[in-house]
């Protein structure tokens, strides 16, 4: 971990605050909130480091919280699995080398599926007729893009969105595959001896924080309607492929 100054605790809490708050009222969000705030003053790794335990308190609680799992996670479980799998491949590759080019490989896959009705040789049906074919796909290459450039949002969003979940399903889904992926990173980043006392100590206030805005998110969420939720979830798709394309124009 770098030695961080108090200015740039002070961002960092609030960016956790932030990106707590946006998780909470669209059951997405930390990372791409946090992520791209951190790189301003630390490396893309140690950003990935230091958001990795306020983000798996944030998935917990929006796991438990909704209920009717089996409409989700009964279902859709090794979604999860392959998503840890992707996680682990993805965490070796940041490591080992630079994650700078999937950013663009993220922003285009993105901006593919926000202009399929322009595209219409490309269809997604078999995603309803072969559901494990589709999720071992969108689960390892989600998991892949969580672990190189810290953003699975897209693929989960893209796959949920032609199954036609509810709201609460989605959200459920979705940080039940953030926990997976983030839990394969700590077992990655803790073989690698990267996971030191300083950031166990500075991820205590951090959790406190992103826990507190998460709760005021969900108060959010639940005045959201499901349509306007999904129309917000395919906004939120093309503001991250504008943010990946200028991370990658600018090598932040």
């Amino acid at each position: 971990m770098p030695d961080l100054s108090q200015s740039d605790l002070l961002l960092l809490f609030l960016a956790l605050a932030l990106a707590g708050l946006i998780h909470g009222a669209l059951g997405l969000g930390f990372s791409m909130v946090a992520t791209p705030v951190l790189a301003l003053f630390m490396d893309v790794q140690n950003a990935i480091l230091i958001t990795l335990f306020p983000i798996i308190s944030v998935n917990l609680i929006s796991i438990y919280r909704g209920g009717r799992w089996r409409d989700s996670i009964g279902r859709y479980w090794p979604l999860a699995l392959f998503a840890a799998a992707g996680g682990i491949l993805g965490t070796h590759t940041l490591i080992l080398s630079d994650p700078s080019p999937f950013r663009l490989l993220l922003a285009a896959i993105i901006l593919l599926y926000l202009n399929l009705e322009r595209v219409s040789r490309i269809r997604l049906d078999w995603i309803q007729t072969h559901p494990l074919g589709s999720m071992a796909l969108f689960g390892l290459v989600g998991g892949f893009l969580a672990g190189t450039v810290n953003v699975m949002v897209p693929i989960l969003v893209i796959f949920t969105l032609e199954l036609g979940l509810t709201s609460t399903a989605m959200v459920q889904l979705f940080n039940l595959c953030f926990l997976a992926g983030k839990i394969s990173q700590v077992g990655v980043f803790s073989l690698s001896g990267l996971i030191d006392r300083s950031l166990l100590v500075t991820a205590v206030p951090g959790v406190a924080i992103a826990i507190i805005s998460l709760l005021v998110g969900m108060a959010i969420r639940d005045r959201i309607k499901a349509e306007t939720y999904r129309r917000i979830l395919k906004r939120v798709l093309l503001v991250i492929a504008c943010v990946l394309i200028g991370q990658y124009l600018l090598g932040i």
